[in-house]
């Protein structure tokens, strides 16, 4: 048995403590949350006990879900691999490169699980698009949402766009090492918050790959698309249908199919996925090293569009 806790049970959080509640071989030993009226409150429904620091429930679990703001990841990830916990770290790894760094260091001093809650890699779509993979040449990715007010303590290349830079990352990868990437182009908008709101993105690979990502939390309408265009057909992947369509050309006949995907719930296949990892010691699918790789490429573009320090209100193509 598998003894986990979840720090942070707010959106997202709540929906771990829920998942790992009713996981064979798993109970829920603590609810940590800096309110520990929400903490008592997700406790009381799901189980565990609650607390309001995290340091406090080190000896009830072997394992921690961080579900919490992303400027907190390092510090908690830190205190809990010093306690020798295996952990899940949702998206992004932490703030800064530096950061990752020290968690990835830290990890491997102390021989646990470090897994990154890159949710799309569980998402069935995904997980069935590998094998119609062959030789992609662009990608185009448009992640919208309305403004929720989450994620809004990092940059939305952070928050949103840094899902389809790990996507892309694993497709180039797949049976190798994804290629560097060679140039970036990158426009942004702060408009609701103190950190961008909106950006669009351009990138090559030095393989001669190209990929162009827009992301924005000032959408009206929900959107989560990836097309991908290789040699031999185009594929269209909608992440909320969890569906997938490929086009080909047939001797100048441009035919169509939808192709069949086992519908699951991505994040309880995360987490039965990090379970598996520190029961069977093996790799997770997500390591702490894609989770660097995919933030190292988000902070590069942020780094392209320092111009939108003092602009609002406009934002610009690339």
């Amino acid at each position: 048995m598998i003894n986990v806790g979840v720090i942070g049970v707010g959106y997202l959080g709540q929906h771990h403590a829920r998942i790992y509640s009713g996981l064979d071989g798993v109970r829920l030993a603590a609810v940590v949350d800096s309110d520990l009226k929400r903490a008592e409150e997700i406790s009381a429904k799901y189980g565990g006990t609650a607390f309001s620091d995290h340091r406090d429930a080190m000896g009830l679990v072997d394992a921690f879900s961080i579900a919490a703001p992303t400027t907190l990841h390092h510090r908690l990830a830190v205190d809990c691999l010093r306690a020798g916990k295996h952990i899940l770290i949702e998206k992004p790894i932490a703030a800064t490169i530096e950061e990752a760094d020290d968690i990835i260091s830290k990890a491997g001093e102390s021989g646990v699980v470090v897994q990154v809650g890159h949710l799309e890699r569980f998402n069935p779509a995904v997980q069935s698009l590998f094998s119609l993979i062959t030789q992609p040449v662009f990608f185009e990715a448009e992640r919208l949402s309305p403004f929720l007010g989450r994620g809004i303590d990092v940059d939305i290349t952070l928050d949103l766009m840094i899902h389809d830079i790990d996507i892309i990352l694993a497709i180039l990868a797949h049976g190798g090492t994804a290629p560097d990437v060679k140039d970036i182009k990158a426009s942004a908008a702060k408009v609701l918050t103190a950190n961008i709101d909106e950006a669009n993105a351009w990138f090559e690979f030095e393989n001669g790959a190209q990929a162009r990502l827009t992301a924005s939390r000032l959408s009206f309408e929900k959107s989560r698309k990836l097309k991908i265009f290789q040699g031999d057909s185009f594929l269209l992947v909608d992440y909320q249908s969890m569906e997938i369509k490929r086009f080909s050309n047939d001797n100048g006949r441009i035919m169509s199919e939808t192709i069949p995907v086992a519908k699951h719930e991505p994040l309880k296949e995360e987490l039965r996925d990090f379970i598996g990892c520190i029961t069977g010691g093996r790799r997770p699918l997500v390591s702490a090293a894609d989770g660097r790789n995919a933030l190292k490429i988000a902070m590069m573009i942020g780094q392209m569009i320092p111009e939108v320090k003092t602009r609002k209100g406009q934002v610009p193509r690339p």
